[in-house]
């Protein structure tokens, strides 16, 4: 008979979930729905398509995660037919069960006050929040909890049934995240501290890299390409490993740890050390108001600095095992967070979210008053959080829902990525590629938040629908006019935001006809872009403009014969360069330049037969720069008619 601890947690999770139940698709789900599109069709490759991502076509094989959350997500699409939020997050909620139940299973084990300890973990915002998603976070947290509470049953206890469950449970977390590589020396660590387990504890604890090295082989014979390869690519494309990244990455993540459990049971838990390291950690935050200086992000960081160095010190120093253990899994994970990812994201850290509930119930268990005034306060914030977010999402679905006639009638293109692309893709619409022309009478449908940096669509555009979303609870997550990192360090450092801020501005346009008003065209012109067709970013230094692969312009027509000239510079990647420049698809002009340099390409006098014509200038070869996933060809100044 399970005991009422078990009981209460069941409920505890859901009341969290049910009233959430119809939260709208939401940030990455639509790729890990993309991949379980795929899975119908081939079961065995889920990852084998592709998807729009910020403009551009990419593989799948390149996803960050194994696709343990794709088959999951796979299986229910087969099982209902459809996409449907309600029965696709019920399913979900057995996850946030399993990890639940697992806590429970490790706070018995090592902590005095074991309900509390299991309902700190469950009120972590990113529990809450991220417990509504169809991300990987959550299916992760609880197989890594689950294989971290049998693996701790089967060697305490000897059980070689416990033991085998564990295996399962790390091969589920190895096929559903790359970081359960890092369960390796955890676990490690809690058999060296407890001097238990045999030969076996040890091999089973090599399972993630086993089952993670034997999928990437199963990939390379089936399909000719390692996935971590592709990925490792791709973070090169983006510039996601690059040194600003990971600073930023280093600085979000210790923010976020201060709200794995409320901040003032931290303190009161972790205040205990060494004067010169709180003297030099202040110091570091005092530096850290110049980067940001709402005392939401620097206090968040004092803190998080404090609870990782007292777990560097305890994993070292703490003589009692469990301590020492509890200590090191923090520790580990942190430091394998700081080197694997990049965006700082708060869900990130939920592997750690039962270690520090644990360290805080058990130095805090005689101030019981405290940990319930801690949880209900967190809880608080958790689910004020979780309405905003779901407001969020929920404006996306009901703006593509009222779209939906237009879109029907006509071609429609979407300048978002996320759940609002989702919700615009059920209705008809298809995602906006880089470069890519628009007509006139398109929808252009465009969000300012989850947007990509695009070559503008030229033609003037007349706006038939918009919105603000913009909920009334003041906390943010993402947003316009919040800088939180909770998502994602590239909008912000602080770990939510109080704010009544814009979170996003959407709206719905239809494309009108180019109108060419000059035959010289000057990029710094009042009249460039409704003469840009595609292919050219937006202005810079109020003079240049790069331009991609391709860029297409539309020029009035002279009244005689007159070259085309194109000024632009050639810079050093792009070397050696092939230019040529067509006339409403007519090659007139072109150049193979072998150094870099500010040039002039010039045609033969041309007349066009009509009173405008289009001009099409395209680059032999495209490059990218670290931090700017643009495919950038020349720096173009002017382009035109001119004698």
């Amino acid at each position: 008979m399970k005991s009422p601890a078990t009981w209460l947690c069941i409920l505890f999770v859901l009341l969290l979930h049910v009233p959430f139940l119809n939260q709208p698709i939401q940030g990455d789900d639509v790729y890990y729905l993309a991949g379980a599109e795929h899975a119908q069709v081939d079961p065995l490759h889920p990852h084998h398509t592709r998807y729009a991502f910020q403009g551009d076509m990419v593989d799948m094989r390149g996803h960050p995660h194994p696709p343990m959350n794709t088959w999951i997500l796979g299986l229910l699409l087969a099982m209902f037919g459809d996409i449907r939020e309600v029965p696709f997050h019920a399913a979900y909620v057995v996850f946030s069960l399993i990890a639940a139940l697992s806590m429970l299973s490790l706070a018995r084990r090592f902590a005095p006050c074991r309900a509390i300890a299991a309902f700190l973990f469950l009120a972590t915002p990113a529990f809450v929040i991220n417990g509504m998603s169809l991300e990987s976070d959550l299916p992760l947290a609880a197989f890594w909890l689950a294989a971290t509470a049998l693996f701790i049953k089967a060697v305490d206890s000897r059980s070689r049934t416990a033991l085998l469950l564990s295996v399962l449970a790390l091969a589920f977390a190895a096929m559903t995240g790359y970081q359960a590589i890092v369960l390796i020396p955890i676990l490690w660590v809690y058999l060296w501290t407890q001097k238990r387990g045999g030969a076996f504890a040890w091999l089973a604890t090599l399972t993630p890299a086993i089952v993670i090295i034997a999928w990437q082989l199963f990939e390379r014979v089936s399909s000719g390409a390692l996935p971590a390869a592709v990925l490792g690519g791709y973070f090169a494309h983006y510039g996601f490993e690059n040194l600003l990244a990971k600073v930023q990455n280093a600085l979000a993540l210790t923010a976020q740890t201060a709200w794995l459990v409320f901040p003032l049971l931290l303190l009161a838990t972790f205040w205990k050390l060494p004067r010169w390291f709180l003297i030099a950690a202040a110091v570091a935050t005092a530096g850290l108001v110049f980067v940001d200086p709402n005392p939401l992000f620097w206090a968040s960081w004092f803190i998080g600095a404090v609870v990782i160095a007292w777990c560097v010190r305890a994993a070292l120093h703490d003589a009692e095992p469990d301590g020492r253990f509890l200590a090191a899994w923090v520790v580990i994970f942190f430091v394998a967070a700081l080197i694997l990812f990049f965006a700082g994201a708060a869900r990130y850290l939920l592997p750690i979210a039962a270690p520090v509930a644990l360290i805080v119930v058990r130095a805090l268990q005689y101030r019981r008053i405290w940990l319930w005034s801690g949880l209900v306060i967190e809880l608080a914030l958790s689910l004020g959080l979780a309405v905003v977010n779901y407001q969020h999402w929920n404006v996306y679905r009901s703006f593509a829902s009222s779209l939906a006639p237009e879109i029907e009638q006509r071609h429609s293109w979407i300048n978002a990525d996320w759940g609002f692309r989702f919700y615009l893709e059920a209705e008809g619409a298809l995602p906006l590629l880089r470069g890519q022309a628009l007509q006139p009478g398109d929808l252009l449908i465009t969000s300012d938040l989850g947007g990509f940096t695009a070559s503008p669509p030229g033609a003037p555009v007349h706006e038939i629908a918009s919105r603000v979303i913009q909920p009334a609870i003041p906390l943010r997550l993402i947003g316009l006019q919040s800088r939180s990192g909770y998502d994602t360090a590239s909008r912000g450092l602080r770990p939510f935001d109080i704010s009544r801020g814009i979170i996003d501005r959407i709206s719905a346009s239809i494309v009108e006809e180019h109108k060419a008003t000059l035959s010289w065209l000057p990029m710094n012109a009042p009249e460039a872009p409704q003469q840009i067709i595609s292919g050219i970013y937006p202005l810079e230094s109020n003079s240049w403009r790069w331009t991609a692969g391709t860029a297409i312009l539309l020029l009035k027509s002279p009244p005689q014969p007159l070259p085309v000239k194109a000024s632009f510079f050639i810079p050093s990647q792009a070397i050696p360069c092939h230019v040529t420049l067509s006339l409403d698809g007519k090659l007139i002009s072109e150049q193979t330049f072998l150094q870099s340099g500010a040039v002039m390409l010039i045609s033969p006098p041309q007349q066009p037969a009509s009173g405008s014509a289009t001009l099409t200038l395209a680059v032999g070869k495209t490059f990218s720069v670290p931090g700017d996933n643009r495919q950038l060809g020349l720096v173009l100044k002017a382009v035109g008619f001119q004698e």
